[in-house]
């Protein structure tokens, strides 16, 4: 579930600083208050902590048992 929160997060900010790069506009500024307001930054530091912990989704062995059993005796 964490996982699927921290991707979720991670997939906002992307989007954010797509449109950032495209059309010079932060969404998150827009929303609450420019890049230096408070609650900017706490959505700004929560995005990069969802992307530090989606680092660990590259180093996990994430197949399934049944998945495994699947590909083991289909080889």
């Amino acid at each position: 579930m964490l996982d699927k929160i921290a991707l979720t997060l991670l997939i906002v900010g992307g989007i954010n600083w797509g449109s950032v790069g495209l059309f010079q506009f932060d969404l998150v500024a827009f929303l609450f208050g420019g890049q230096s307001g408070i609650v900017s930054r706490i959505v700004y530091v929560i995005v990069a902590l969802a992307a530090l912990w989606c680092i660990s989704l590259l180093f996990r062995d994430t197949t399934e048992a049944g998945d495994r059993d699947y590909q083991t005796s289909a080889t």
